[in-house]
């Protein structure tokens, strides 16, 4: 029989293929409507999978039917005979199971109907978790045991696949038969069982391994599906094994899943029980806690569950992420954190086939990737279409108003991370918003913000899908500022910089409680404690670019149109501008820039006139207030103008190339310029590069052109150089430190301010905050035309007072001793060591060794000092006569007023004016 039905699946395959046989083709010159077409089902295969010639099929409509029964010498059998299927022996009560046909009639009789409910409800509790314990026992008896002991799995990796596959299975089962046994001992014990709640009460707490087995459950199943998939013997041996009658045609898969089903299905079964259960019954108070502890073993279950299979998911994703060459990225998808978040298709549009084509997106806790889905080798793979987007450099554009009619336009509206700056409502978009409809779909406009950026268009296919990842996003963003807000910002004037009047600098003063805006129309000043009250234009000075506030001089600096002019701040006067103008002094023109700082212990003001060949830099000194107002030639004051004199010079030099920044170290001026950093030495006015030619790992920013110097910090005693690509370390005979440490800049930065440990790099559509130890990431706060306007150091103690400090401090103390501990203080105290400042002053340490020496000439300042590392003094001379203590040393309010000031970072967003702050305690609500 089976040689006569052979040919007819493959006859059939002919004809499906559409190739028609020389004897099918003689009918088809006769009219197609002469005969019927169909498919006769005796000549296919059968569609169930499990499906053999050599077993009997379950369908008595198996086209392989007669062929199977003549193969087992079957006799034909006319119909359907019924059974009782066993697949759930929980469900389907054998003759005998319900309680009422368990006990005698008087027992049944003498009991209410309430509690034959009662009754019947333990009985099925008790019956169910009997079932329960045996389908355990079946999976070890017909599958554990089997893999452990045949050759079916190969023996390097065989206890490890059992393991992987049933996991914890057997703990489950110590438990639960002890669970079982328990209660099939009440239930023999007592005809009507009084209360079951005592014994959950005792075995719920011992849950645990369910927990451990719904987190691997996930893992488990893919095991044997891979296994099944590439091993013949293992397929064999599960098809074999289903088959048997104790597997009841319940696959293995099914057995697998019933741990995490029985838990979830206790509190049904116990709830029914606690309804039916008597008041004064004390399963009327055990069972309700029974019912808690083991909800709150499924919500563990539920936990795990989930991040067990956020972890599969991504370790799957993670094998299946195809990078074009040269373009990997480490998306750290196995990290214990990450998160899938959303995933979904959103649509390419374009004029070819494959520009329009259907792509996968997935949204991570941490970036946004776009992917192609591709089928290779039976396997799906996924082609990354564009890098990863960054989400803290993710802006997502959607437009919220559909065009109903003639003429009606969209209006964008976008997201981004809450630490930006302000709204951004068409800010990001170029033209019109795109037409949407249900037939187009609806768009969203991905933008990567900085040197890797690109915007890329995809398509929802309806607005509730566009709205969930409009939505996912802008939640994700929300977690990622909580987790890393450094700073806030803080606004200090809004909407009044707007239009023509833009604000091109700033500088606080007065303990930063006043700020002198420099703008395109003038000069105006802020008070910052009155909010409400806008800013005042003191000067009436166009095209002001930068400005300087020496308070310990009380003498404003200002650049306008290439003019240096310097005005004392008692002259300011809001009520009359022009009047105030007339009181400044100009120093010097065609100006490219200024800078002010402290070096040689001497505050410096450098001015600098750069070209592309030259730059000559002309230090200048501000002059004392007490020496202000000497006479000046006549023909002196009509160059300069009336104003008090109040800078004079104190160097001027020349260097052979254009220069575009300066910075003040201890004794030495570093100068930014096409070719690096330039030091010069002011009391020599000798120059040479920062960066020696000889160390071979500076190689990639001396042969690389066009890169830009910006800025130099003096940290713990090295240098970090920020340039407009990167960042590096460098130490003070300029060779690069921190082996091959660096920071590659996300963004084109302008301009740097440092606000330790961390340093800021402003571009125009964000600003990313790095830790200066480590090159992280820790914030990017975004925004729209975004500059500087003000970022400089705070000052240290004028010499004088610091001399009289280093005396106050000195004096009758003790010589310290030169431990780890005082290196560590010393270490700490370095840390705010910023260019522009000399260092703090020292503590006076002592070392080891000790001479004879009087101890007052020992205390007295400006005398010699205990020999480093003296012992404490005897007693006896602790008795003389005191060296009365000198007063305190005043600290200078301007002194103070500066320190505060200059710990300010201001800069401007969209019009707006902001302070960097650091961020507050995180609200507890």
């Amino acid at each position: 029989m089976s040689d006569g039905l052979s040919p007819a699946p493959s006859r059939l395959d002919t004809v499906a293929s559409g190739k028609t046989s020389a004897a099918h083709a003689s009918y088809a010159e006769k009219d197609e409507d002469e005969y019927p077409t169909s498919v006769f089902t005796l000549l296919t295969d059968c569609y169930s999978p499990t499906c053999t010639r050599d077993r009997l099929c379950y369908s008595i409509a198996c086209p392989r039917r007669l062929e199977q029964q003549a193969r087992l010498n079957l006799k034909p059998q006319p119909g359907l005979k019924r059974s009782i299927s066993k697949e759930s022996l929980g469900e389907t009560k054998e003759p005998g199971a319900l309680w009422a046909e368990s006990v005698s009639k008087e027992v049944l009789e003498s009991v209410s109907e309430n509690e034959r409910k009662r009754q019947e409800l333990i009985n099925e509790v008790i019956s169910t978790e009997r079932d329960f314990v045996r389908d355990l026992e079946y999976l070890r008896d017909q599958w554990m045991k089997p893999l452990r002991t045949k050759v079916i799995v190969p023996e390097d990796r065989r206890e490890d696949f059992v393991t992987q596959v049933f996991w914890n299975v057997l703990e489950i089962h110590a438990v639960n038969s002890k669970l079982c046994e328990l209660l099939l001992k009440r239930q023999k014990q007592q005809d009507v069982v009084e209360k079951v709640g005592d014994i959950f009460l005792e075995m719920v707490p011992l849950f645990q391994p369910f927990v451990k087995y719904g987190a691997h459950q996930l893992y488990g199943k893919y095991e044997f599906e891979k296994e099944k998939a590439s091993n013949l013997a293992f397929a064999k041996f599960v098809d074999e094994t289903e088959r048997l009658p104790e597997s009841r045609k319940l696959e293995l898969n099914g057995y697998l899943t019933k741990p995490t089903t029985r838990l979830a299905r206790y509190p049904l079964l116990i709830e029914q029980v606690t309804k039916y259960t008597a008041d004064d019954n004390s399963d009327k108070q055990a069972l309700p806690k029974v019912i808690k502890i083991i909800k709150e073993f499924l919500t563990k279950v539920n936990a795990e569950t989930g991040k067990s299979e956020n972890r599969f998911n991504l370790a799957q994703l993670d094998q299946q992420i195809v990078f074009k060459q040269g373009e990997a990225v480490d998306l750290r998808l196995r990290d214990e954190a990450r998160e899938l978040v959303f995933k979904g298709p959103l649509k390419r549009r374009g004029g070819t086939q494959s520009e329009s084509a259907e792509l996968q997106v997935f949204l991570f806790d941490h970036a946004l990737l776009m992917a192609k889905a591709k089928t290779v080798q039976k396997s799906e793979l996924y082609k990354v279409y564009r890098k990863p987007i960054p989400l803290e450099l993710l802006i997502v554009t959607v437009y919220d108003d559909v065009p109903t009619g003639k003429g009606s336009t969209a209006r964008p509206k976008s997201v981004s991370s809450k630490m930006s700056t302000g709204n951004r409502l068409g800010g990001m978009i170029a033209a019109g918003a795109p037409k949407q409809d249900p037939k187009t779909g609806y768009a969203l406009t991905f933008t990567y913000l900085g040197r890797k950026g690109y915007s890329m268009t995809l398509w929802a296919s309806t607005y509730v899908s566009r709205q969930k990842w409009f939505q996912h996003i802008e939640t994700r963003q929300e977690i990622l500022r909580q987790r890393s807000n450094i700073f806030d910002a803080i606004t200090l004037s809004d909407g009044f910089f707007r239009g023509v009047n833009k604000v091109n600098c700033s500088v606080p003063f007065d303990f930063g409680r006043r700020i002198i805006y420099g703008t395109d129309e003038g000069v105006f000043l802020s008070e910052l404690r009155e909010k409400a009250r806008p800013p005042v234009k003191v000067l009436p000075l166009p095209g002001v670019t930068q400005m300087d506030v020496l308070e310990e001089y009380q003498v404003l600096i200002v650049l306008a149109d290439k003019t240096l002019h310097t005005f004392t701040l008692d002259a300011l006067d809001p009520s009359d501008p022009m009047g105030s103008l007339k009181r400044g002094r100009r120093i010097s023109g065609t100006v490219s820039f200024f800078r002010a700082g402290i070096c040689l212990k001497r505050t410096l003001v450098c001015v600098v006139k750069s070209s592309s060949l030259s730059s000559t830099i002309k230090t200048l000194e501000p002059i004392d207030q007490s020496m202000r107002g000497k006479k000046r030639p006549t023909f002196q004051k009509l160059l300069q103008g009336p104003g008090q004199e109040s800078l004079r010079v104190f160097k001027e030099f020349y260097i052979p190339t254009e220069s575009s920044s300066v910075h003040f170290l201890k004794t030495r001026l570093c100068v930014g310029c096409n070719k690096g950093f330039e030091i010069i030495d002011l009391e020599t006015l000798d120059t040479q590069g920062l960066l020696d030619p000889a160390d071979n790992n500076l190689d990639f920013v001396q042969r690389k052109e066009n890169v830009k110097p910006i800025a130099i910090y003096r940290i713990n005693g090295e240098f970090l150089l920020c340039y407009d690509e990167f960042a590096f370390y460098v130490n003070k005979i300029g060779w690069r430190s921190k082996g091959n440490w660096i920071i590659h800049w996300e963004g084109h930065p302008t301009a740097f301010a440092l606000h330790y440990p961390y340093v800021l790099a402003f571009e125009p559509s964000f600003i990313e905050v790095r830790h200066v130890e480590t090159g992280a990431l820790h914030q990017v706060i975004t925004g729209s035309a975004l500059r500087c306007l003000f970022a400089d150091v705070p000052p240290p103690a004028p010499p004088a007072q610091a001399a009289a400090m280093h005396a106050m401090n000195s004096f009758g103390r003790m010589p310290m001793y030169n431990n780890s501990s005082n290196m560590a203080l010393q270490r700490a105290h370095s840390l705010n060591m910023l260019p522009g400042y000399q260092r703090p002053p020292p503590q006076m340490m002592g070392g080891t060794g000790f001479n004879s020496m009087p101890p007052q000439q020992a205390m007295m300042y400006g005398g010699p000092r205990p020999p480093p590392g003296a012992p404490p003094m005897p007693y006896a001379f602790s008795q003389a006569t005191p060296v009365p203590r000198p007063p305190p040393a005043p600290i200078s309010p301007m002194w103070e007023s500066a320190h505060a000031s200059r710990s300010h970072i201001v800069f401007q967003g969209d019009g707006t004016v902001f302070c960097v702050k650091l961020a507050g305690p995180k609200d507890p609500s």
